[in-house]
């Protein structure tokens, strides 16, 4: 086991976080060195990425963790007591902390777990090499597996001894192992890894449309998922999870352009990239992969709306074109057909527009039910259908403000009304 005390992690924040320095103190005074950091954590901190969770791994029971813990007035939730693992709170600072465990049995989806006191038993029973690496509380890192810090070194994603016996144990494994490969990886693809992936990959079909939603919307949030997408692409395992793709043409330029001009990654457009413009279809989508109603209507509305962008919009029609859209079907419509039609104009044009959508605040017209009724309109439907003529007039004549101006205008259209009854 490499236990080089020259390897430490580089300075890190959250090592210094007095919750961090609270909870490693409590554990490794009840047992010296019981307690290491693991996966994500130390894996970001030596790759120079950010870090979002801190997890611990611990030679002690998950009841004698809430015990030290409890006594000390820090905040103990035991959410996934089953595998081992409680959620500690300390000073304002989330922890998940699990006793190593080793599998007893595992049906690609959930596995039964026994706890061991034993680093190297649990660092086998992890997916990949370059998170089975633990830092103790002075940030010296330990490499079970005799492999983590290569793969950190090279940019590599391998599979902890057989690939298959990994995915086996948890299919999900198959999304995991692109997703980090996106994320993390460099050259190509580790060649055992992306074979086992397309000969398992029907196993995906055993597990659950939310958690291959969060893998794949992880996967297309990387800065360049190209490489990756490819890569499932001949395994065969886009297929599974996207059966009615059109290609990937239009993702090739969006992801282009996000890297040229220092765009944030948007897991939303890069999937509309992959699909033919056509609401039923982004209907079940969103219904196979189980998405939120907000993702739902935002592939549906982008895929149902037929505004004409196909030519550089002058201001008043920008205006109009965003009150009627929203800032959101607007922007993800212009984002696509730049990836599209990047003739129509410069990408200064585009860019501009985008960062004008996000500026401009909707504005209210000045008029409400109550102003129709106080001009002889009988209440009822009629009231409603007044306000929405008026409003077309207002947004058409680029939302004057002079509310004289627009009761005259009220006025004129509740006259040509019939009268209710």
């Amino acid at each position: 086991m490499n236990t080089d005390p020259k390897i430490v992690l580089p300075e890190q924040d959250w090592l210094a976080l007095p919750g961090t320095r609270r909870v490693m103190g409590l554990l490794n005074a009840a047992r010296p060195d019981c307690a290491r950091f693991v996966g994500g954590c130390v894996r970001n901190a030596l790759m120079g990425s950010s870090v979002s969770d801190i997890d611990i791994a611990t030679q002690l029971t998950p009841d004698r963790v809430s015990d030290i813990l409890l006594a000390d007035g820090v905040a103990v939730h035991r959410t996934g007591i089953e595998h081992g693992t409680l959620t500690a709170v300390a000073d304002g600072t989330v922890f998940e902390i699990t006793t190593l465990r080793r599998d007893v049995s595992t049906d690609g989806r959930r596995a039964t777990v026994v706890f061991s006191e034993d680093w190297l038993e649990d660092a086998q029973r992890r997916d990949f090499r370059f998170n089975a690496l633990y830092a103790d509380i002075e940030g010296r890192v330990h490499d079970p597996l005799d492999g983590g810090l290569d793969d950190i070194a090279t940019r590599s994603v391998v599979f902890i001894g057989d690939a298959e016996q990994r995915l086996r144990e948890d299919y999900l494994r198959i999304l995991r192992f692109f997703r980090f490969y996106a994320t993390y990886g460099q050259g190509e693809p580790d060649p055992a890894g992306v074979l086992a992936c397309g000969k398992l990959r029907e196993g995906l079909y055993q597990i659950s449309a939310e958690r291959v939603w969060t893998e794949l919307k992880k996967l297309l949030s990387a800065p360049d998922p190209r490489a990756s997408i490819n890569a499932m692409l001949r395994a065969g395992v886009l297929e599974i999870i996207l059966p009615d793709m059109a290609g990937l043409g239009l993702l090739d330029v969006v992801v282009a352009q996000d890297l040229e001009h220092g765009l944030t990654p948007d897991p939303m457009i890069r999937l509309m990239s992959l699909y033919s413009k056509d609401p039923d279809l982004m209907e079940r989508l969103a219904a196979d992969l189980r998405m939120s109603n907000a993702e739902r209507r935002r592939l549906v509305s982008a895929a149902d709306d037929q505004t004409d962008l196909s030519h550089v919009l002058q201001e008043a029609e920008f205006r109009r074109i965003l009150f009627r859209l929203g800032e959101q079907t607007f922007h993800d419509r212009a984002r696509l057909v730049w990836a599209a039609r990047p003739d129509i104009a410069s990408p200064a044009y585009w860019k501009a527009l985008m960062d004008e959508m996000s500026e401009w605040t909707r504005p209210l017209l000045p008029i409400s039910g109550e102003d129709v009724i106080a001009i002889g309109v009988t209440p009822g439907p009629q009231v409603g259908e007044v306000l929405r003529e008026v409003e077309t007039w207002w947004v058409d004549s680029d939302f004057p403000e002079d509310v004289a101006v627009i009761a005259r205008q009220m006025k004129d259209i509740a006259l040509n009304k019939p009268r209710g009854g």
